[in-house]
């Protein structure tokens, strides 16, 4: 299998030599524990959901059996599921957590608040806003407890987030989504604060939500220009066809499109661009979260994840034990083809066009049958789909407007899409259709 990675060549032990580990004995490089401890349920906080309901959330906490040590990094794991379905015991987060309890880790596997409706672009970011405010409530969960009580013995200068797919879009953007005013473009100030900013009210206030890396299993960033200088350290593996959230930039979940996100690969050249330290193994052919099928890929991204892990905790020993992987391969990568070249000169900012919802118009609405679109932009694609999200007729266009004839379809309210000849979905409108 053909690797795409970017690491730094691991040539500290100068620097290193006089030095304690924190690997010393192999721990966290290798399995030094034979067996983990499973908490169950843990309640870190609650919030409101989509619906307006109260929902609890709640954690798997594993550990080292028997661990003695007092400051231990912290792996929080966040489930995919594209924002409507899984959960913190879903396979790979399961496997993730247990994997790396037994190396000394402690890891939580958490659930967030799931659901949208209906399922347009707005929606699915204000979802992707409410996972991110529950992760960051974890994450200050953590630092509460290491001020309070310290039940948990968290290294709060090591926590790290990481996750599948949604879930690790939902770390991303804890990661490099920093300021409100960033994704104003797709929600406005009032709808933010309404759902609570950034940090949002998911519980823990007062405390840090800051982390020391991110671990991206086949996810996306809405903007790969949120990642700058001096940001965490990144840590990615995506298969190269994946049809679910894609390779480079593109619709996530196509057969329900809903939004462009930049996927592993830009990042990757965005972290060329500005100097973020970020790892990255590309499954060559492969589809969406590999791993969670296939043990061998699970064995060789548990031991990506684990080298990714031990460099940032400073060790300067190889793995004692490793698993399906040339032990000389375990801390040392071939440097992947970051030729220099900024991705903003590829695809910059400035190219992305801004879309609100007052440069996209329909008329009459409701509509009698036929319907006039007008846009201030030029648009390459219109899209029909009904409330579930299902995309009932697409057209392909080049103007900024057109008349739409609706006499094929029923009563009802349908969702009117536009896709930019810039590459970018307009925020969707409701069309009333009464014949």
């Amino acid at each position: 299998m053909k690797k795409s990675l970017l690491l730094l060549l691991f040539l500290a032990g100068t620097f290193l030599m006089n030095a304690q580990s924190p690997c010393t004995d192999g721990r966290y490089a290798s399995d030094v524990f034979s067996d983990f401890t499973l908490t169950s349920d843990i309640e870190f906080g609650q919030n409101a959901t989509w619906t307006g309901g109260q929902y609890t959330l709640k954690m798997d906490f594993y550990e080292p059996e028997g661990d003695t040590e007092t400051e231990r990094p912290l792996l929080i794991w966040v489930h995919g599921g594209s924002f409507i379905g899984g959960d913190k015991t879903d396979f790979d987060m399961v496997t993730f957590s247990e994997r790396f309890a037994k190396k000394g880790y402690a890891c939580a596997s958490i659930n967030y608040r799931l659901g949208f409706f209906p399922i347009d672009s707005a929606n699915a970011v204000k979802a992707v806003v409410r996972a991110t405010q529950d992760l960051r409530a974890a994450i200050r969960y953590f630092y509460k407890d290491k001020q309070t009580t310290n039940q948990y013995k968290i290294d709060t200068n090591n926590i790290f987030i990481g996750g599948s797919s949604a879930g690790a879009i939902t770390a991303l953007h804890v990661g490099y989504l920093n300021d409100a005013c960033e994704i104003e473009d797709y929600l406005d100030g009032p709808t933010i604060n309404a759902l609570g900013g950034i940090e949002g009210t998911s519980g823990n206030p007062g405390y840090s939500s800051n982390v020391h890396g991110v671990i991206n299993g086949c996810g996306a960033l809405a903007r790969y220009s949120w990642m700058e200088a001096g940001d965490v350290p990144l840590c990615s593996f995506h298969g190269t066809n994946d049809g679910t959230v894609t390779y480079n930039r593109g619709i996530v979940n196509p057969g329900i499109p809903l939004m462009y996100l930049d996927g592993s690969r830009m990042l990757h050249e965005r972290a060329c661009a500005v100097g973020v330290e970020e790892y990255f193994y590309t499954y060559e052919g492969a589809g969406h979260v590999p791993y969670a099928g296939d043990a061998g890929l699970m064995n060789l991204t548990v031991n990506f994840i684990r080298d990714f892990l031990v460099l940032q905790l400073g060790c300067d020993e190889t793995p004692l034990q490793p698993e399906n992987e040339p032990s000389e391969e375990a801390l040392l990568y071939a440097i992947d083809d970051c030729d220099g070249n900024p991705v903003d000169e590829i695809c910059s900012s400035s190219s992305i066009l801004e879309i609100s919802e007052s440069d996209f118009m329909i008329y009459p609405n409701p509509s009698h049958g036929k319907t006039t679109i007008d846009a201030s932009f030029a648009f390459s694609k219109i899209r029909i789909l009904n409330l579930q999200g299902q995309v009932l007729k697409t057209q392909e266009t080049s103007v900024n407007g057109m008349t739409l004839d609706l006499s094929m379809f029923k009563n009802g309210s349908y969702l009117i899409q536009l896709e930019s000849t810039k590459g970018m979905l307009s925020k969707t409108l409701k069309l009333q259709l009464i014949k």
